[in-house]
């Protein structure tokens, strides 16, 4: 795998790997570390799955496009709108939700150097200046983005090593929760967070030189990342405290403060770690919102640029209270739209079968995901698990 293909698996990894991380343990300490596990791996291949259909529906329908484009050729100018209308609303409520956060960190970081800017500045300072790196191009958002990633798994890396000495293995198998039914609702924290599908058509793009074998490997590394950076913070807060201790904690901060009671660098680091999460995961999806607008409306990029924040923007200054109420309702609407709208692509691509005009990598091999029927199968069943754990 070469640089820029690795560098498109951190913009994966990266997008997936949101400040809401540091709330996984909070989520599953109470069921214990097999059923946190088990939980975990099972999100991750359900998702990774549902990932390659949407990397066989990009590379099939033609690189160069975004989602509008992929459903209009697969779906019809039908599956084409609900397509737009899923991928918007989830775009636009994650991106005020970062605006938000990074805006106050942002206000947190100036005031500590003796700025004193107001928190709606904040985030109209914010915007600007990420929405620029956005609007300079994936090539800029994957150099960029390399950086803050390894610097997110030095943070890491260093929490790790100060928490691993002082990990209990009682702490790790004790189990204060064994109704399993609280430990599907969990699903949806989980599946939130490995959110990345949505960078994948515009890393088809970028990566059109590559193999499609090379795509695929993309994709998987890129989603494994997380999965492990996820399991190793689980495992180290689970081993610190006690499943009482972060089952009463109310947020990630109080998760924080009581690590830091035992290492007194955990504070600084972790917070270095949630801002920059917070900045990846907005360089992903922004750069997924921006190319789905050049996608759509062809413009020039100054007014794609206003195109792609001017909403989120205003819906972070005007109304966080209100966002923050819908902001539980995002993970249904990614279901649909990382599960079935790319298993609905599918399923009309395999049944028309028109591999003359699909697209051939170098080595003249058109791509297809594993598994067949019974792959399908499972992943509309997962699909179908993912809803059950939103509204039971």
């Amino acid at each position: 795998m070469n640089i820029k293909l690795l560098g498109s698996s951190l913009i994966i990894a990266g997008t997936a790997l949101g400040a809401g991380m540091l709330a996984i343990p909070m989520v599953l300490a109470q069921f214990g570390l097999f059923w946190g596990t088990a939980l975990m791996l099972v999100i991750w291949m359900g998702t990774t799955y549902a990932a390659l259909l949407l990397l066989e529906a990009s590379i099939k329908a033609g690189g160069g496009m975004g989602m509008n484009t992929i459903a209009r050729k697969t779906l019809g100018k039908g599956g084409q709108l609900v397509t737009n209308g899923l991928l918007y609303a989830l775009l636009v409520c994650l991106l005020m939700a970062y605006i938000i956060g990074a805006g106050d960190l942002l206000k947190q970081l100036l005031a500590g150097i003796g700025v004193d800017l107001p928190v709606m500045q904040s985030q109209i300072l914010f915007t600007l200046l990420a929405g620029a790196v956005v609007a300079a191009g994936t090539a800029v958002i994957d150099k960029i983005n390399r950086v803050l990633f390894i610097i997110m798994v030095v943070m890491l890396g260093v929490t790790l090593m100060s928490l691993v000495p002082t990990m209990s293995f009682d702490n790790l198998l004790g189990a204060t929760n064994e109704d399993k039914m609280a430990l599907i609702k969990t699903s949806s924290v989980l599946f939130t967070s490995f959110g990345f599908m949505v960078v994948i058509p515009s890393l088809v793009t970028y990566n059109k030189e590559a193999t499609h074998k090379q795509l695929r490997n993309m994709v998987i590394l890129g989603s494994t990342i997380p999965l492990v950076s996820y399991l190793l913070w689980l495992y180290a807060a689970m081993g610190n405290l006690t499943a009482e201790q972060m089952v009463s904690m109310g947020n990630v901060s109080e998760l924080i403060a009581a690590l830091g009671a035992q290492h007194s660098m955990i504070n600084a680091v972790l917070s270095v770690f949630t801002g920059l999460a917070l900045l990846t995961s907005f360089l992903g999806v922004a750069m997924a919102l921006f190319d789905q607008n050049v996608d759509t409306f062809r413009q020039n990029r100054a007014v794609t640029y206003v195109l792609t924040f001017i909403l989120p923007l205003l819906g972070a200054l005007f109304a966080a209270n209100q966002f923050l109420s819908v902001l539980s309702y995002a993970g249904i609407i990614l279901v649909f739209l990382a599960v079935f709208v790319p298993m609905a692509m599918i399923i009309k691509l395999r049944r028309d079968n028109d591999e003359e005009s699909y697209e051939v990598d170098a080595t003249g091999v058109v791509y297809q995901a594993a598994g067949g029927q019974l792959a399908m199968g499972l992943s509309f069943l997962f699909g179908c698990f993912l809803l059950m754990a939103e509204w039971v």
